[in-house]
């Protein structure tokens, strides 16, 4: 059993991802949360979360930190920059780092906050909003066993599968970036399934439903295939769930992680070139469904020709 059954928690970093998952603790634990927006953190006190004016004041008096921030340059600025988190952490504090940052970023990170008997565990997630708000999220591990004892209550509200892949922060974004080059690489071949049906003439919400349970389906065909056709619908753009830019990101993390280790990913870099290609496009903030118009624009002109 863990010596803190109710840990006192805050939650940096109230995004997509985040904000669910401190809806989800503070209807279980004591939280405290933080976010530049604070219109967020407003949404939160009436579920007896305890609005904070920035990291270090979140975090004072935790014994667990949820950081679900979007990249490495916001762990930075959360932990280490002004009024950042770290200065205020109590040893043996337990960090959750649930961002995707890659295994250097959250080795390095893990490393400053020793110096300061802070502990690491490195716990990517993956799931999307609604399965945060659930606690139906796939959560991969790296931590020495206790901090990830200290952080375990926090865990299990947020998790209903929990792989530990080994004892080091770093191992979790390792096994992170694989499920990314996965998740990736199907996105766009789901883009280039609809492209093509729009191409020849079909009727793309059709196809979706024809293909999506078959062997030719995937999670992430049945998922955005349904978003990518609304794109081409005449009404609202589809919600953004995941935003384009984030696989811009986590591509380049699977590409350099795989040239660090010799490992070629010819599939992988031809998606992030198409994710770097919407990017470009002005798509990046846009769900990442929206990809599909690179290969296949909104404009009938040269479709079912």
């Amino acid at each position: 059993m863990s010596p803190h059954p109710r840990p006192r928690t805050a939650v940096i970093g109230l995004g997509a991802m985040g904000l669910p998952m401190a809806r989800r603790l503070a209807g279980e634990l004591p939280v405290s949360v933080y976010d530049i927006a604070a219109d967020r953190r407003a949404g939160l006190t009436t579920m007896g979360a305890r609005d904070a004016a920035s990291p270090a004041e979140a975090v004072r008096d935790a014994d667990v930190v949820v950081l679900a921030v979007r990249d490495q340059a916001q762990v930075e600025g959360a932990l280490f920059g002004e009024n950042g988190a770290a200065e205020a952490l109590r040893p043996g504090t337990a960090v959750i780092l649930t961002s995707t940052v890659g295994p250097e970023a959250a080795r390095s990170t893990a490393a400053r906050l020793a110096v300061r008997g802070v502990l690491t565990v490195d716990a990517p997630v993956s799931g999307g909003p609604v399965r945060a708000g659930n606690g139906d999220l796939l959560i991969v591990v790296g931590a020495e066993e206790v901090a990830l004892k200290a952080a375990r209550p926090v865990l299990d509200l947020l998790a209903s599968t929990l792989t530990v892949v080994g004892p080091r922060p770093g191992d979790g974004q390792a096994m992170k970036a694989v499920n990314q080059l996965l998740a990736g690489v199907h996105i766009a071949a789901a883009a280039e399934a609809i492209a093509l049906a729009r191409g020849l003439g079909l009727d793309p919400g059709a196809v979706v439903d024809s293909l999506k349970h078959g062997a030719a389906g995937s999670f992430m065909f049945a998922d955005r295939g349904p978003r990518m056709v609304q794109t081409y619908d005449d009404g609202p753009e589809p919600e953004v769930k995941s935003r384009l830019d984030i696989f811009v990101k986590d591509m380049g993390i699977v590409t350099g992680i795989a040239k660090d280790a010799h490992v070629p990913v010819p599939l992988a870099a031809a998606a992030e070139q198409l994710y770097l290609l919407g990017e470009r496009a002005g798509l990046g903030a846009r769900d990442d469904s929206s990809v599909v118009t690179v290969l296949s624009p909104k404009s009938p002109e040269g479709v079912g020709r």
